[in-house]
């Protein structure tokens, strides 16, 4: 990392180039650690999940916190920047350039300047600022620095006195205007994506009949780009909205049923609600039934749902039965999946919290009938070795192909690889992405290490 914060091109050539940005942008933390007294530097580094740093016969204060930085692994600094964003204190410039260089990992979708302008010139004022404090602080979050300091250190104390004279004491800026004075315009697809998200948001607009007006106007103008704002979990009981392809999966989902090898025993308790009930074995099966928004579903949030939900207190105790149970969902005979599962956990062990959670066994069909009584109307791919809902409505599906998807015992089965095949496409159609491993790949440790080590850092851009 070191040889990146000093511009050396052989650590940037061995990243992808937002990891490099993000890099970049974090090389204000020693600075910012070197403010600590050396017996709190170990402390600061740890909170914002840097390595302990050297001890402090080892250098100053800022060669020590250097030496932290510098020991963090790639996969580590998303989590730092967002550390970074909630305990430093930055400046205005250093938190809109680290926000930028993170959100950029998730490679948001672009939005070019005239529809930007388009959408401003859709919007009434009127329809943006319903109360000037909630607004403020959108404001504040994404364009502008907060703080009395302003008045002093930096003109956009002045910007916001611009908005309260302009906006909301004497309104005579058009909406347009307003995002010509943000820099709307020209800020990044992420952030301006945010801002709009903001502007649909509960905490801006507490008015449900407002927040779908709102999206009412913007997402014909999003929708040329293969965009919109789509209602991806609830705030409180307001929708909440977020930014997202039109070429990813159109609905959110409502329930994961996953974690289990052989054909659940599920019904309906409430077909009108969509409450699924086990029947019986409660224990072969698992039903993640809570929302899943913008972040996708994270191994942090699989982790609450089980404590949660098991009455465990212990979060070392939930982590440890829910990572078995998923485990043991795996079937015994497939090595691969299983070392697949487990090198997943090992690499990124620390980052994990932060990471998709990699659900194992999860039904994407479920049909009471078995597939001798549907016949030819069967569903196909009906249960998938591995899911990983992903930031902005993604939704990876891993699978690991055995001979048997391919073979019918040594010889070669086109058959059954036809009906592989037509499983993948029905898949991609319906905007899954897909992405299948040869078992040879993962049958032993060594060789799964080397596999998820490659995988996994494309997939999720760090």
């Amino acid at each position: 990392m070191a040889d990146a914060i000093n511009g050396n091109p052989a650590r940037h050539g061995s990243q992808t180039a937002a990891m490099a940005a993000l890099c970049q942008a974090l090389a204000v933390v020693p600075g910012h650690l070197a403010g600590r007294t050396h017996r709190e530097l170990a402390d600061a580094c740890e909170a914002i999940g840097l390595p302990t740093p050297p001890s402090q016969e080892q250098g100053n204060k800022f060669e020590r916190a250097s030496a932290s930085f510098d020991a963090a692994e790639d996969v580590s600094l998303p989590a730092v920047a967002a550390n970074t964003l909630t305990y430093l204190a930055l400046t205005f410039r250093e938190r809109n350039v680290i926000q930028d260089a993170l959100w950029a990992l998730t490679t948001p979708a672009p939005i070019p300047s005239r529809t930007r302008r388009e959408i401003a010139r859709a919007l009434d004022i009127d329809e943006l600022v319903h109360s000037p404090d909630r607004f403020t602080k959108l404001l504040e979050d994404l364009w502008v620095e907060r703080g009395p300091w302003n008045d002093f250190l930096d003109t956009s104390h002045g910007l916001i006195a611009e908005f309260r004279q302009h906006v909301y004491r004497n309104p005579d800026w058009s909406t347009e205007e307003l995002f010509e004075q943000l820099g709307a315009y020209e800020a990044t697809d992420a952030r301006f994506g945010r801002f709009l998200e903001g502007l649909a948001s509960a905490r801006v607009v507490p008015d449900v009949d407002k927040q779908r007006a709102f999206v009412t106007t913007v997402n014909p103008h999003l929708s040329q780009h293969g965009l919109e704002l789509r209602e991806t979990g609830d705030d409180g009981g307001y929708p909440e909205f977020t930014v997202v392809s039109t070429r990813t999966h159109h609905g959110r989902p409502k329930n994961l049923i996953f974690a289990s090898s052989t054909k659940p025993d599920l019904r309906f308790s409430d077909a009108i609600d969509n409450n699924i009930e086990i029947a019986s074995n409660a224990d072969s099966v698992l039903i993640y039934d809570r929302p899943i928004g913008r972040d996708g579903l994270r191994w942090r949030d699989l982790q609450t749902w089980w404590q949660t939900s098991r009455n465990i207190d212990d979060n070392a105790e939930a982590k440890h039965t829910l990572y078995k149970r998923l485990l043991d969902s795996l079937p015994a005979n497939s090595p691969p999946q299983r070392n697949l599962f487990h090198q997943y956990h090992t690499l990124f062990g620390t980052q994990i919290p932060d990471l998709p959670a990699l659900l194992p066994e999860v039904w994407l069909h479920w049909d009471p009938k078995t597939v001798q009584a549907r016949g030819r109307d069967a569903l196909l791919s009906f249960r998938m070795d591995f899911l990983l809902l992903l930031p902005h409505g993604r939704r990876a599906v891993l699978e690991v192909d055995g001979k048997h998807h391919y073979a019918t015992g040594d010889l070669a089965d086109t058959a059954k690889y036809a009906k592989t095949m037509r499983a993948d496409r029905e898949l991609r159609l319906s905007n899954y992405e897909v992405f299948r491993f040869g078992a040879h790949e993962l049958l032993t440790e060594d060789r799964a290490r080397t596999t998820v080590q490659e995988f996994f850092p494309n997939l999720f851009q760090f």
